[in-house]
């Protein structure tokens, strides 16, 4: 724990050095970043020793004046299971954005975004290690905080603090239903630490957790902060925004679960339901989104749902008393956790580098960027691979379990999550090839991505271990059944035999590849090889008109979902004999956002500017509010 406690004065004692040096922007970065990869390298070391190497949990325990409130941490398997990827992201985030913010140097101050990228560090690590209700808050909204002057650091741009202020609305919401669930969990039992809670599955507790921290995961409807703010924010903050911190509110859900008994199967229905709908609606707005860096925001709404199935199946499974089915779900989840972790944070990586390489995230501007940045399309067409779950590589390992999960059941429940799982699969495999072909084959379609260039290494080097990683995360399968071993509830011989075939499946195929490459090479070693264009039906000068765009390709599929996504189309037909011009806008805007969340802030105003009389700008009348509102609450109490 020693530590552990020292990554984070070391995260917070190099935040607060960038921020002093703020006048020279490479002294801000080397202190920041440095510190945050310090910190990183730093905490993975308690944090494997728990996670591989069995140590025993670690706590401490000190008094802290804060009404119910008490400094309680403790590092225990199901932490360090999640500290693991924060850690190893962050760092590999930190050595990007040392690169990717030199474009910044001299137009922005650099230290301040340092102290609040370490800041944020050093907050996800206390919420996951938090045992107190009280420190937990406390963390978690310095994590929201932090992460809001993160998202708004391009604040001269509107779109840019319109995705804050969304971001940190939505933030306060879930922090309030937090709060109410841990005044309910501690009810009577003095200081509200974690291991004095003892309460019989409530379903007013279950639904709290749910809205709460669904709304940090992203889980839908509650997902409308996403979209808008990990595009806003920098490239690197992105990643970690998007592949580990949204993951704070999976790890939150699944803590305060494991106080329960056996839950009532609604919670487990409830749970899929959630997770079917989020996983299917995430990826079709995903498919519909011309910018890059929006497109993958989605496609995390869509992962999350993947794994809240998973987390269904295991309530059911505690439900019905099946160990095994509990096992499995909650196997497939938290082995998605982790390697959701790792090929979204290098699809935001890969994403940063085009918007470095080109100035543009828009796919329909983009084309041909392979040629141009062969390391980038090399680490992006891996993470892409990953993300649609195709074997050898590590996204195919947690959707596997989860599927494996449902496999043993024919119940509704089950059946759900196989075809749910089955089409976002489909639908995953159409919307990176669509990412990646628009992307980086072909020919550019804009001078940006004509005149692209390639990041230089210290934004290439994450990308390459994070594609490292993505790899052997699916030939190590095996050794994911062990980490999650402590907390499943039963003895988990069922996925690890699942994993152990799936590590056969992954490293023949990665064996067969490599051999293929090396037969190739031997059977051209001798031989003249040219290069020439493909076949081309006879045009000389093919360009970029003759190419799909990103909207044109995703057009069937969008039309397909016209009931779900509603999309908004503006169509300028030609005129006349010989037209001079015609005009068609295509936009999907967010469902949720415009049919629930947009009447319901609408309506608030209208209530709110009724209330107006009110506010008088009377002191007196104002301290006699608070008089009254304190005269009520004393009856109530005393009632």
């Amino acid at each position: 724990m020693a530590i552990l406690l020292a990554s984070l004065g070391l995260f917070l004692f190099g935040g607060v050095a960038a921020l002093a040096a703020s006048r020279s922007a490479k002294t801000a970065t080397a202190l920041g970043a440095g510190s945050a990869i310090a910190g990183s390298a730093l905490g993975l070391i308690p944090t494997l020793e728990t996670l591989v190497g069995g140590a025993p949990p670690a706590q401490l325990r000190l008094a802290w004046e804060v009404p119910y409130g008490s400094f309680f941490v403790e590092l225990d398997a199901l932490s360090a299971l999640f500290l693991a990827p924060i850690f190893l992201l962050s760092g590999l985030a930190a050595l990007y954005g040392a690169g990717y913010l030199r474009d910044q140097f001299g137009r922005k101050a650099i230290g301040p975004h340092w102290f609040f990228y370490n800041l944020l560090l050093a907050s996800m690590t206390l919420v996951i290690v938090a045992r107190n209700g009280i420190l937990f808050i406390t963390a978690w909204e310095a994590m929201a905080i932090a992460s809001f002057f993160l998202v708004t650091f391009d604040d001269e741009k509107h779109e840019v603090r319109q995705a804050g202020w969304t971001y940190l609305i939505a933030m306060n919401l879930g922090t309030a239903f937090l709060l109410a669930m841990f005044i309910l969990l501690g009810r009577g039992s003095g200081p509200l630490d974690f291991d004095r809670f003892a309460a019989p599955p409530a379903a007013p507790i279950f639904l709290l957790a749910l809205i709460g921290f669904g709304t940090k995961a992203g889980l839908m409807p509650f997902h409308v902060w996403l979209p808008e703010a990990h595009p806003a924010a920098p490239s690197h903050v992105s990643a970690v925004l998007s592949a580990v911190m949204i993951k704070t509110g999976i790890y939150g859900l699944v803590r305060t679960l494991m106080i329960f008994g056996p839950p009532p199967p609604w919670w487990g229905w409830t749970l899929v339901a959630i997770g079917a709908a989020t996983g299917i609606l995430g990826i079709l707005f995903a498919i519909a989104q011309s910018d890059l860096k929006r497109m993958l925001a989605y496609s995390s709404v869509e992962n999350i749902g993947i794994i809240a199935m998973g987390l269904g199946l295991w309530q059911l499974g505690r439900s019905y008393g099946v160990g095994a089915l509990a096992a499995l779900g909650l196997a497939g989840s938290l082995i998605h956790v982790v390697n959701h972790a790792l090929f979204k944070g290098l699809l935001f990586l890969g994403a940063g580098a085009v918007l470095h390489g080109t100035g543009t995230r828009n796919l329909d501007r983009l084309g041909g960027l392979v040629k141009r940045m062969p390391w980038t399309g090399l680490a992006f067409v891996v993470a892409a691979a990953a993300i649609v779950g195709l074997p050898p590589l590590n996204g195919f390992v947690g959707e596997f379990v989860i599927f494996f999960a449902a496999l043993g059941r024919g119940d509704a429940a089950s059946i759900l999550v196989i075809a749910s799982l089955a089409l976002i699969g489909g639908l995953a495999a159409a919307g990176f090839t669509r990412a990646f072909g628009i992307a980086f084959l072909g020919e550019p379609r804009s001078d940006e991505s004509a005149k692209a260039h390639e990041c230089g290494w210290l934004m290439r080097a994450p990308m390459l271990v994070l594609a490292a990683a993505c790899i052997a995360g699916g030939v190590l399968a095996p050794l994911l059944a062990s980490l999650v071993q402590p907390f499943s509830g039963v003895h988990l011989d069922a996925p690890a035999a699942v994993l152990r075939q799936v590590s056969i499946v992954s490293a023949v195929a990665l064996a067969m590849a490599g051999l293929l490459t090396l037969l190739r090479r031997g059977l051209l070693a001798r031989r003249t090889v040219s290069r020439v264009v493909t076949w081309d039906c006879g045009y000389e000068a093919p360009s970029a008109r003759m190419q799909y765009t990103a909207t044109s390709f995703a057009e069937p599929i969008v039309r397909g979902f016209a009931g779900l996504l509603s999309p908004r189309h503006k169509y300028e037909p030609p005129k006349g004999p010989f037209p001079r011009e015609a005009a068609l806008e295509s936009e999907t805007p967010d469902a949720c956002r415009e049919k629930i969340f947009r009447p319901a802030f609408r309506g608030i105003d209208w209530v709110l500017a009724h209330l107006r009389w009110l506010q008088h700008g009377g002191v007196h009348l104002y301290v006699l509010y608070i008089a009254l509102t304190l005269l009520i609450l004393l009856v109530w109490r005393l009632g």
